[in-house]
């Protein structure tokens, strides 16, 4: 296959057809959020490329640190064995942090590059950003290497992911307990399997449920915050202080608690606002920019327990604690949270 650049989602297109067909690029570059998909490619592309057995002599896996052009190029250029093609990996090399002598390397290695290996540049750690003033690298990638974003999926893509991950542990799941698992999970496919397992096994059923999910599953930060502010909203200050006795025991820190409970209560302001203004949850889903209208479902419900002036004073006392915790020494975060909440709570 001829190379030429492919960037982004189209990169990922172009990578599916490739496997398809079995005709891969010589130069991959696999980047995003979404380490799932990535491990999922990085095996499809060493099912079609290495045969089974001879991984040791023709799947070359090099760690980018410390990792020469030298001793890639020596990678690179090894002949297969017993088989057709090589399958080379490199985790973490910040191609444009090279010093000048090992870009012009990479950029000849690049522009002679045995037909018989793939390449596959994988950033797992650290991100994949281009340095626009490197113009021989860029030029160099651009004629040779495909790009692969890996995203998070979009609701209808995971909503069918779930059905079938839980399918082969012998459960179904609808959209309302999906939606319910994504919100208090994340939607990160890597941080989901272990869930999917653990609800799997717990559910009786042949269904799975909001409350299976609720029994085993361990919500993500921003679904523990939801829950704290609602309960605040609501006027349950114990409940609240519970949630986040939790948090603090698990060793997060003040600061990011309290971020998480600034954006949750800017959330809920804007919430307030399409209520008073007439607006639905799609508006309030546009806005934030949800793959789902369950979260925003959400948000006016806790919404319609406070008025605008509690929103406005919540959020504006929270940027207050903020610049202070950033900005003052010996303060006891902990305590100046929990006072935080329990006002927020006494003034709803």
């Amino acid at each position: 296959m001829a190379a030429r650049t492919s960037a982004g989602r189209d990169g990922i297109d172009r990578l599916r057809a490739a496997l398809k067909s079995g005709d891969v690029d010589r130069i991959y570059l696999f980047y995003g959020e979404e380490a799932y998909l990535r491990r999922y490619y990085l095996e499809e592309l060493q099912k079609l490329l290495v045969p089974a057995g001879f991984e040791e002599f023709n799947y070359h896996r090099l760690n980018g640190k410390g990792l020469t052009i030298q001793e890639l190029t020596e990678a690179a250029e090894a002949m297969p064995m017993m088989a057709e093609h090589t399958l080379v990996t490199v985790t973490d090399l910040d191609l444009f942090k090279l010093d000048e002598a090992s870009r012009n390397q990479l950029i000849d290695l690049l522009a002679d590059f045995p037909d018989y290996c793939t390449l596959v540049f994988v950033y797992d750690l650290i991100l994949y950003k281009r340095d626009g003033k490197m113009k021989k690298l860029c030029a160099a990638l651009d004629s040779c290497a495909v790009e692969v974003e890996f995203r998070q999926q979009e609701r209808q893509q995971l909503l069918r992911w779930l059905q079938r991950r839980f399918a082969a542990l012998g459960h179904d799941i609808d959209d309302a307990a999906a939606d319910h698992l994504l919100f208090t999970c994340g939607t990160l496919m890597t941080e989901l399997v272990p869930e999917i397992e653990k609800i799997g096994a717990y559910a009786k059923g042949k269904s799975v449920t909001v409350d299976d999910i609720n029994a085993v599953a361990d919500p993500v930060l921003d679904a523990r915050i939801f829950d704290m502010t609602n309960r605040i909203t609501a006027g349950r200050y114990d409940e609240a202080a519970q949630v986040l006795g939790e948090l603090l025991r698990m060793q997060t820190e003040p600061i990011a608690i309290l971020a998480a409970v600034g954006k949750e209560l800017r959330r809920i302001y804007t919430a307030r606002m399409a209520l008073d203004g007439g607006k639905d949850r799609f508006w309030l889903k546009q806005l934030w920019g949800m793959s789902s209208d369950y979260p925003a479902k959400l948000l006016l419900q806790a919404a319609r327990q406070v008025d605008h002036d509690w929103c406005r004073d919540a959020v504006q006392r929270c940027q207050t604690l903020d610049r202070r915790m950033k900005s003052e020494r010996n303060m006891d975060s902990e305590a100046e949270l929990k006072l935080f909440l329990m006002e927020l709570t006494e003034n709803r």
